[in-house]
C-alpha cells in the first residue's frame, strides 16, 4: 500500500471487492434456482433475490467503512439488518498501489455520490434462470437428447449481467467498477470465473484490454427489450453497418471498449443514473463520452432525479458525428434533463 493512499482511491479500492462480492452472490442465487422474482413496475422491471441481496451487501459494506457516504441504490429495500456474511472488509491492493489524479486528492467523503445498481441486466438474467431450468429438465426427460442451442442461449443471456458501482464528485462520474460474474461461463466446471474492470478519468481503466471497431464500420449496440419507434428511428438515423441488441447498460459500455460497438444508442427514458454512472467513468478514462441525446452530460450529484429523461448516447470515438445524427423527431419527443 502507497502511504496513505487519498480517500477516493480507498473508496474505490473497496468498491471493486465488494463489487466481486457482489457478483459472487448474484451468481450463488442463479445456481440456486430460487430467483425470488417479484415485477416492480411491469415484466420488463424484475426484482430477484440476488437484486436485494447484492444491493444488501453493496450498501452496508460501503456505508459502514465510509459511512459519511452518500450511497444511491436501484432497489427500494426496507431498513434492516444485514447479515455479516454479506459484508465486504477487504480492498484491491492495486488499486490503492495507484497514484490519485491531482484534482481528487483532497476529495472527502461527504463530497463523494455512490450509484449502484446491484444487477443490470435483471431480465437476462431471469431468462438465462429459465433456460438452464429447461436444460435440466430436458436431461431428465429426455436422456441424450441435445439441449446445445438452450444452453448456448443461457450463456449469451448472461453475458448481459454486470454489478455497476459509480462514484461522483460535483456531478461528474470520477471513478466506476463494473462486475461481469459469468465472464468465462462458456468455459464449464472448473472455469474461475467472473471478472472486474474499472477506471478513473486521469488515471486509465483497467480489467479489459481496449478495441475499437474499425474506423470505417459503424456498429451500434441498442436496447434489446426496451424499443420503440422513437428508438429505432434514431439507431436507423445513424446509418449503422450493423445492429446489436443486448441487454445491460453495463454490458453495452463493455462492447464499446472491446471493440464490438461504436455508439450506445438508446433514444427513451428508460436508463437511470444508477446504469450509466460506472460506465460513464470508465467510458471517459479510455477518452469516450456519454451523453443524453442531445450532446448533453448528466449530473450523478445526490439530488438529481433518477431517470435519464433525455435517452443515452454513448461513444469511444467521433460523439459529434452521432449527435449530428439524432433526428429532429427524436429530440422532440425526449425532454432534456
Amino acid at each position: 500500500m502507497s502511504g496513505n493512499p487519498a480517500l477516493v482511491m480507498r473508496v474505490v479500492a473497496s468498491a471493486y471487492t465488494v463489487a466481486e462480492k457482489a457478483g459472487a452472490i448474484v451468481r450463488k442465487v442463479l445456481h440456486s434456482g430460487e430467483l425470488g422474482i417479484v415485477e416492480k413496475t411491469g415484466a420488463n422491471d424484475l426484482q430477484t433475490l440476488a437484486d436485494r441481496l447484492a444491493q444488501q451487501s453493496i450498501c452496508a459494506s460501503l456505508s459502514r467503512r465510509f459511512p459519511k457516504l452518500t450511497i444511491i441504490g436501484e432497489e427500494e429495500l426496507p431498513p434492516q439488518e444485514v447479515p455479516e456474511d454479506l459484508i465486504e472488509k477487504g480492498q484491491a491492493e492495486k488499486i490503492l498501489q495507484k497514484g490519485c489524479p491531482e484534482e481528487f486528492k483532497a476529495l472527502k467523503e461527504e463530497e463523494l455520490v455512490v450509484w449502484v445498481d446491484p444487477l443490470d441486466g435483471t431480465k437476462e438474467y431471469t431468462e438465462a434462470s429459465r433456460c438452464l431450468q429447461l436444460q435440466a429438465v430436458a436431461q431428465i426427460q429426455h436422456k441424450g437428447s441435445d439441449t446445445s442451442q438452450t444452453h448456448s442461449t443461457a450463456l449469451w443471456l448472461l453475458d448481459n449481467v454486470t454489478v455497476l458501482i459509480g462514484i461522483a464528485y460535483g456531478g461528474r462520474a470520477i471513478a466506476g467498477v463494473i462486475n461481469q460474474p459469468f465472464y468465462n461461463y462458456q468455459l464449464g466446471a472448473g472455469a474461475a470465473l467472473g471478472r472486474t474492470m474499472w477506471g478513473m478519468p486521469g488515471l486509465g481503466a483497467f480489467g479489459f484490454q481496449l478495441q475499437e471497431v474499425p474506423g470505417d464500420r459503424r456498429i451500434v449496440t441498442t436496447t434489446r427489450s426496451h424499443s420503440n419507434k422513437v428508438v429505432t428511428d434514431c439507431v436507423n438515423a445513424m446509418e449503422p453497418h450493423e445492429v446489436i441488441r443486448v441487454g445491460g447498460a453495463g454490458n453495452k459500455i463493455i462492447q464499446l471498449v472491446e471493440g464490438k460497438a461504436s455508439a450506445y444508442v438508446f433514444a427513451s427514458p428508460g436508463c437511470k443514473k444508477w446504469d450509466t454512472c460506472a460506465p460513464e467513468a470508465i467510458l471517459h478514462a479510455v477518452g469516450g463520452k456519454l451523453t443524453d441525446m442531445y450532446g448533453k452530460p448528466y449530473s450523478y450529484d445526490a439530488n438529481v432525479k433518477h431517470m435519464n429523461s433525455a435517452g443515452v448516447l454513448a461513444t469511444l470515438r467521433n460523439h459529434e458525428y452521432y449527435v449530428s445524427r439524432v433526428p429532429q423527431s427524436v429530440l422532440q419527443a425526449l425532454k432534456s434533463d
